[in-house]
């Protein structure tokens, strides 16, 4: 008992300190800033002792290029603008906080927490939120806007800290973004890029968007217990009180009273509006010639599935809008784009550091310093010739490690299939199995990489209820969940295949 207790506290301090010298780092602002220095540096000097390699995408020549040249500095120019407005996570994230602000302005959703989770088993409360996160990956990027903030509201208005609510929906999101208990978006772009690649070895072969269904299923139930306790038992503790005098006025300043007749009111007129809405939707996408369904009748991908953002959009707007009107809040129709102008300026901050954050990214990936990373830690795991699961697990590690400096889960999958999907079938493993490898390797470390665009925004959100967080608060809250996901999902991957069960429906022949 008293060694558990000295491995907790000397985990507690481990986090303290990651934390104390993460937040000596400058201004997150000023710290893209650097790294966008650096990377301008960093390129010029590889660039000079001519490194290229090739593409395994288009199997061309490419070099690494130098943003210490005319053609970079023209590139840094001319890309600046159009690297912050076509920064997609800075559209999706102002676009959502047009519905979720309105609601917040409104009341609704203060009285929704009131009303259903204020009154729910405590121990449940955790678990929802994890669970939402996961299932939520439906909606993809979306769910990043949505559950960490909401995270932080469910536990604030319980009287948690709301940054273990944050935590615990990040994690529910980021680290189980590529686990689910129905097939979502993310296994048809992966299984889409896994059948190309496949098919230059074996004509007619295709990976199908279930081949990981059944381990995704197992995986989902496990994260969520692993979340959850980290969550109530590593978390929280190490958080200790919540105190408001460091957080916003507008998010601490929540009064719990109990919700009156005219809210409960408001609150059933906006569910109703809501339902209309989405039996309204549910025109366009439950018959199989719906507008919103995709080719040949399919829900994923679909037109419904890629516009998910709006149609959420216009549901927040709804209910939002159906609540304020029988609450009395919404007046006329100008109090709507007056609130909604509100809830935007809480993202101010945000924005300016998405500026900086734009950049940094855009430069990387212009500098092709990141495909030369993926392309070199290939050939090393190539060169020491290793067999057996061993090299599978190797192959977990390799992507975690790249995960830091390519985040986009398909992107990176693009540049790494051509690669290890022709090698790993030399070694006779199914294609199925190496991208399953991929899936857990790549999830696992997408809460603590600043590549992830989304990192800004749990950021921005955190500061709303801790002025003094910084991304050293943000990495030690983070990082348990990391490494406890990444060890217990290669345990459950090696228990999978030692018992050599179906990773998916039909696929059981799949190890070397």
């Amino acid at each position: 008992m008293n060694d558990l207790r000295q491995n907790k506290k000397m985990g507690t301090r481990i986090l303290d300190t990651v934390e104390r010298v993460g937040n000596k780092l400058p201004h997150p602002f000023m710290l893209f800033l650097y790294l966008a220095i650096a990377v301008i540096v960093f390129s010029g000097i590889i660039a000079s002792f001519g490194v290229s390699f090739t593409h395994p995408g288009t199997g061309e020549e490419t070099a690494v290029r130098s943003l210490v040249s005319a053609e970079g500095f023209m590139y840094i120019l001319d890309s600046m603008i159009s690297n912050f407005i076509g920064f997609t996570p800075l559209g999706l994230v102002l676009t959502m906080m047009l519905g979720i602000g309105l609601a917040q302005q409104v009341g609704l959703v203060e009285t929704f927490i009131k009303s259903t989770i204020l009154r729910a088993p405590t121990k449940l409360v955790t678990i929802a939120v994890v669970t939402t996160g996961i299932v939520g990956n439906i909606a993809s990027d979306a769910a990043y806007v949505l559950i960490p903030p909401l995270g932080a509201m469910i536990f604030y208005a319980l009287g948690r800290h709301p940054l273990a609510g944050m935590a615990a929906g990040f994690a529910g999101v980021g680290a189980g973004f590529t686990a689910n208990f129905i097939p979502a978006g993310t296994d048809v772009l992966l299984s889409g890029i896994s059948t190309e690649v496949v098919q230059t070895m074996e004509p007619g072969m295709i990976v199908h968007m279930t081949d990981n269904y059944y381990f995704m299923i197992v995986s989902s139930i496990m994260l969520i217990i692993i979340c959850t306790v980290i969550t109530e038992r590593v978390i929280e503790p190490r958080l200790g009180k919540f105190n408001a005098k460091y957080g916003a006025k507008e998010y601490v300043e929540q009064e719990l009273d109990t919700v009156g007749p005219k809210e409960s009111k408001a609150l059933l007129v906006s569910l109703a509006a809501g339902f209309v809405y989405l039996v309204i939707i549910s025109f366009f996408i439950v018959p199989e010639s719906g507008i919103l369904r995709g080719e040949g009748g399919s829900i994923v991908p679909s037109p419904f599935i890629s516009n998910i953002v709006p149609i959420l959009l216009f549901l927040f707007l709804t209910i939002s809008i159906a609540y304020g009107i029988a609450a009395g809040v919404i007046k006329s129709t100008r109090d709507v784009p007056e609130m909604m102008a509100e809830a935007i300026k809480s993202m101010a901050g945000y924005i300016v550091l998405i500026f900086a954050a734009a950049q940094f990214i855009a430069y990387f990936d212009w500098s092709n310093i990141g495909v030369w990373i993926a392309v070199s830690g290939a050939e090393f795991l190539e060169s020491v010739n290793m067999t057996g699961m061993g090299v599978i697990v190797a192959f977990i590690f390799l992507t975690t490690l790249l995960n830091l400096f390519i985040f986009s889960g398909s992107a990176q999958w693009a540049l790494m299939a051509p690669v290890f999907i022709p090698l790993f079938m030399l070694l006779d493993y199914h294609p199925a199995l190496v991208q399953l490898a991929y899936r857990i390797g790549d999830s696992s470390t997408s809460v603590i990489t600043p590549m992830n665009p989304y990192v800004p925004m749990v950021l921005a959100f955190m500061k709303k209820y801790d002025s003094r967080a910084g991304f050293g608060t943000l990495f030690s809250i983070m990082l348990p969940y990391t490494l406890v996901i990444l060890a217990l999902w290669i345990v459950l991957f090696l228990i999978w295949t030692g018992f050599e069960l179906p990773i998916g429906p039909g696929v059981t022949d799949y190890k070397g």
